[in-house]
Order: structure tokens, then sequence, then C-alpha cells
């Protein structure tokens, strides 16, 4: 069956067609998009950066000393400032 007489050769069928799969597939992957950003946590290490994104720091400090990478005396004063108020401040870990 013919649009009013036109397209005689069946093009506008398969355009069509291809047309509504793109649409439902543009909004399906519109939906998920959503739906991730509506369900991720509020607190995702956005402020801070360290929330979930890896071992502690004494966790890392420790294992330096297991491996090696630095004596006691090291690993103590280090220790000492990851466990001070502020955190050191100075940037050196």
């Amino acid at each position: 069956m013919f649009w009013y007489g036109h397209d005689p050769s069946g093009w506008g069928w398969f355009t069509m067609s291809v047309g509504m799969v793109l649409f439902w597939a543009v909004l399906i992957v519109f939906a998920v998009l959503l739906f991730r950003s509506l369900s991720r946590p509020a607190d995702s290490g956005a402020s801070t950066g360290r929330a979930g994104s890896g071992p502690a720091p004494e966790q890392l400090l420790a294992e330096r000393f297991a491996r090696g990478e630095i004596d006691e005396e090291e690993y103590r004063s280090r220790l000492a400032v990851l466990r001070s108020d502020d955190g050191g401040g100075s940037g050196k870990a």
C-alpha cells in the first residue's frame, strides 16, 4: 500500500523502520543514563576525592614498610603525621 500514491519502491517503509529503531535506541540510552545518574550516591567522593578511591593511607604506608621501601623511623614519623588532626598539611607522604 502506498502513502498517497507516493514511493512505489518501498524505501519509505524502510526509512521509517530504521528511524523508529533509532528513536527507541536513543530513548533507552537516555533512560539508562538518567537512571544511573540519579541512583549514584550523593557522597561519591566529589568533595575530597578519597571516598572509595582505594586503600587507606595508613595501609599503603604499612605496605611500603613491609616491602622495605622505608625504614622503621620513617614509618613511625609518617604514621604520626597521618594520625595528626590536620593530616600534616605539608603534602609530603
